[in-house]
């Protein structure tokens, strides 16, 4: 749920902006000197500059395989394969930063919903100038404020050195929205793992959380089901597809970068390519979808394949869709409209049984349920308590959803689906996901918000850049305090173009902020002008 600044939080500000030796800074100076993204909820800075030594290292007593792999990923995106050779004559005298003091609160390293994920940066530290300090109370707060501290940290090409610049720096963050998502979709086009990978990797700068993974959908099934092995001849072709072991490095590679997996499964439609391996899932040979609701096989199935997400996916959640189901199919197909018959339903009442029904294999195997919004829109007075449901189609229905005690995922398609290449970055970021919710109670049951990739038109070639910048718009709404979000997206062009060029930096395909989505560079330039 939406994360409330806690008196501790508010007081840490105070004692910054009061006592600090750095000065506390207005959202428009933050926006022309803070080169920070998604911006902090508190940031104060100096004049001085810092230099970082050749060994610059880790130092904490916290044990954890993840934060030794994050430090370690964090001096390759500040080195940026730039040889290193600092020759410390040439510059100034300057302090030399001999490494990042790490302290976190908590052992536990297991990932779930609604951790912890603030941190407060030092950079130096008070108490020992030569390291700069970073406490957090988990180690996934830590590996946001790793994010942060990279972003400071800058190659001088003159004297090959790594600086940081306007120190003294605190910073002092936490999440405004415990759910910032977003979502790929391997079933219209196949993603090998390494782009995945590279995905999950990009997702970790801007410090979004969750990849909602639209593993399989009518065209194709490219999951191994061992519960029901002939599921994934729908894939493609024999080198389109996720083995057990594919889906759970998936899960681990997200896991130590801080991103959970929300594995979705579509019913009952979006499920034609189910039939391929087993057809007596399809209402017929020649009307194939949505799943058949009369047949006890199909519920078997999709118990089999919830049984084994439950040996891979550890979220707390599951998505089961349930969005865009025409049910013509069943009343045109004689043994299934005997069934209705018998069971004195309509088409629509079919359509409820067969999602709440899912609902149920889904809750009996630990899950809490995320469907999309023609559910609610259609019983929402039916769904289990336990079930998030996903806003897409228009606006109005999340205030609808949370006035009726449900939570609710934001993904309004005018404005959040990245597929629209006609919605620019400033759509994305002025897209606010409380809009017209007022009551503090049911905004706390907006957990957040999500972008969605969905892969018609994208595969492996060009999906970085349809992706980024705007999902890193996006971001931003959905970490930072409402106070500090600019209220003309104008204000953080630059921003965002220095945020995007640090994206190609680091090896990841982001399009130029200039033009719709998925655009090219119109001519030579700097990017920073692009």
């Amino acid at each position: 749920m939406r994360k409330m600044v806690s008196k501790a939080f508010l007081a840490v500000v105070v004692a910054v902006v009061v006592f600090g030796n750095a000065f506390a800074v207005s959202s428009e100076i933050e926006n022309n000197k803070v080169k920070i993204w998604p911006m902090p909820a508190s940031v104060s800075y100096g004049h001085t500059f810092l230099y970082l030594s050749n060994d610059f290292g880790l130092s904490t007593t916290y044990e954890s395989g993840i934060l030794n792999d994050a430090f370690n990923r964090m001096l390759v995106v500040i080195k940026l394969d730039h040889i290193i050779d600092a020759n410390f004559s040439a510059v100034d005298h300057s302090p030399l930063l001999q490494g990042l003091h790490i302290v976190i609160s908590s052992s536990n390293d297991q990932l779930h919903y609604g951790i912890d994920e603030s941190y407060k940066l030092m950079v130096p530290s008070p108490e020992k100038p030569a390291y700069a300090h970073l406490e957090a109370q988990t180690v996934y707060g830590a590996l946001h404020g790793l994010q942060t501290f990279s972003q400071l940290c800058h190659f001088n090409f003159t004297s090959r050195v790594l600086e940081v610049h306007m120190s003294p720096w605190t910073i002092i963050d936490q999440p405004r929205f415990s759910y910032r998502g977003l979502l790929i979709d391997t079933s219209r086009h196949y993603l090998p793992l390494p782009v995945i990978k590279k995905v999950i990797d990009s997702m970790s700068y801007s410090k979004l959380n969750v990849l909602h993974w639209h593993i399989v959908d009518s065209q194709s099934f490219p999951l191994e089901i061992p519960s029901y092995p002939k599921l994934w001849d729908g894939a493609y072709s024999p080198s389109e597809r996720y083995t057990v072991a594919d889906a759970a490095e998936v899960v681990s590679y997200a896991q130590k970068r801080g991103i959970n997996i929300l594995a979705e499964i579509d019913v009952p439609g979006h499920a034609l390519s189910w039939g391929t391996g087993y057809p007596s899932l399809w209402p017929s040979k020649d009307c194939q979808q949505p799943l058949d609701v009369s047949n006890e096989f199909t519920f078997k199935v999709i118990d089999g394949i919830l049984s084994d997400f439950s040996k891979i996916f550890k979220f707390k959640f599951v998505h089961l869709g349930g969005d865009e189901v025409n049910t013509s199919c069943w009343s045109t197909t004689p043994h299934i409209s005997k069934w209705l018959k018998k069971h004195g339903m309509n088409e629509s009442q079919a359509y409820q049984y067969f999602v709440l029904r899912a609902q149920n294999v889904a809750l009996s195997h630990g899950y809490e349920i995320v469907n999309w919004e023609e559910t609610f829109n259609d019983f929402g007075n039916k769904l289990s308590r336990k079930t998030v449901v996903h806003n897409w189609l228009g606006d109005g229905v999340a205030q609808q959803v949370v006035a009726s005690g449900l939570r609710c995922i934001v993904s309004n398609q005018e404005k959040w689906y990245l597929d629209h290449l006609d919605t620019t970055w400033q759509e994305f970021y002025a897209n606010e996901p409380l809009t017209n919710i007022t009551n503090l109670k049911q905004q706390k049951l907006v957990i957040g918000g999500e972008v969605c990739m969905w892969g018609e038109t994208i595969d492996g070639s060009d999906i970085e850049l349809t992706i980024w910048p705007r999902a890193a718009a996006a971001a931003e709404r959905l970490w930072t305090p409402y106070d500090k979000l600019a209220k003309n997206p104008r204000e953080v062009t630059g921003r965002l173009s220095h945020f995007r060029c640090l994206l190609n930096q680091r090896g990841v395909a982001a399009a130029p902020l200039a033009g719709l989505g998925r655009t090219t560079p119109e001519g030579p330039g700097s990017c920073y002008e692009q």
